[in-house]
């Protein structure tokens, strides 16, 4: 089934190149089907690359999938046009009355920032707010995670001198999981960050259970013990090129960058990388839409407040 984007989405024009079947709002419009209602809140700087990459993964599922694209703050983006923003994205105050089965929270440039200085801070705590009482499952990545495992658990990262970039084998700790249904018991999954949480921390957080971890990249997939909140480490989503085309930025901004790490063959920046991630990071998201939402969520969205599906699971 296809994954319902606005009608001009510039990433409905690229996927479909790639055979990935999207449909446009009118189209949808014609069809009797209760879609999942997922809420992507895109806080990457280049909102288009990251929408693409987002609906790549969500385009890989048998149920018809509406988005809502939603942004932070209107102010002006160096790297998205603001007709696009204008055009596709919603604010807050948009959105808050509605409920969602699924709600996004993407990654950030923001990782030697203390959350507290972090300029729409306030914005990201009340969205994360918001999100316990009007979405089913919530699915922090990366620089989210970090800052959804603070603002909810009050538990804090440390920030790191070098970054944290590459691909990297990862354990599954946990065999009966629906999350992880498929999943091999070592994997690769790609990281790009300056933060880590500590591991035996959110071990220990009652909370919490730690699914997946890396012996080089530390805790990578973490959920909440009431099954709805996920937080994802590193970057399931990203492209084949992403982390090359982050490398040669930072080479070009003078930030003395390390190669990524397992990432190019022969760890040679001249060479192409190894896309070796791409099963795995379709198969969370599948999972993640299946087992944690679409299973759990009410046909009537307005019943959320009546009812906690996420305990059930």
């Amino acid at each position: 089934m296809p994954v319902k984007v606005p009608d001009n989405l510039p990433a409905a024009s690229i996927l479909e190149s790639e055979n990935i079947f999207v449909m446009s709002e009118t189209r949808a419009a014609n069809q009797d089907i209760r879609p999942m209602k997922v809420l992507i809140l895109n806080l990457m700087p280049n909102k288009i690359e990251t929408e693409t990459q987002l609906l790549r993964l969500l385009s890989n599922t048998p149920l018809q999938i509406d988005i809502d694209l939603l942004r932070i703050h209107d102010r002006e983006s160096k790297h998205t046009p603001m007709d696009h923003l204008n055009t596709f994205y919603r604010d807050f105050e948009d959105i808050k009355h509605k409920n969602y089965d699924g709600l996004i929270i993407t990654g950030a440039p923001l990782g030697q920032l203390d959350f507290e200085d972090v300029i729409y801070w306030d914005h990201i705590k009340e969205v994360i707010d918001w999100s316990q009482t009007h979405v089913v499952s919530v699915l922090f990545l990366c620089w989210a995670a970090h800052a959804g495992l603070f603002h909810l658990y009050g538990l804090k990262r440390k920030i790191m001198e070098r970054k944290c970039s590459g691909v990297f084998e990862h354990q599954r700790i946990k065999a009966h999981v629906p999350l992880l249904r498929g999943f091999d018991d070592v994997f690769y999954a790609p990281h790009s960050r300056y933060a880590q949480m500590d591991v035996e921390e959110l071990k220990a957080d009652p909370n919490l259970t730690v699914l997946a971890e890396s012996k080089e990249a530390g805790a990578y997939i973490v959920i909440s013990n009431d099954n709805r909140n996920l937080f994802v480490m590193g970057h399931p989503e990203y492209r084949k090129g992403t982390l090359r085309d982050e490398y040669f930025r930072d080479l070009e901004a003078g930030i003395n960058p390390e190669v990524p790490a397992n990432y190019f063959r022969d760890d040679d920046p001249t060479k192409e990388p190894i896309g070796r991630w791409f099963g795995h990071g379709n198969l969370l998201i599948s999972n993640w839409l299946n087992y944690y939402v679409y299973q759990l969520t009410p046909y009537d969205l307005s019943d959320l407040s009546a009812i906690t599906p996420w305990e059930k699971a």
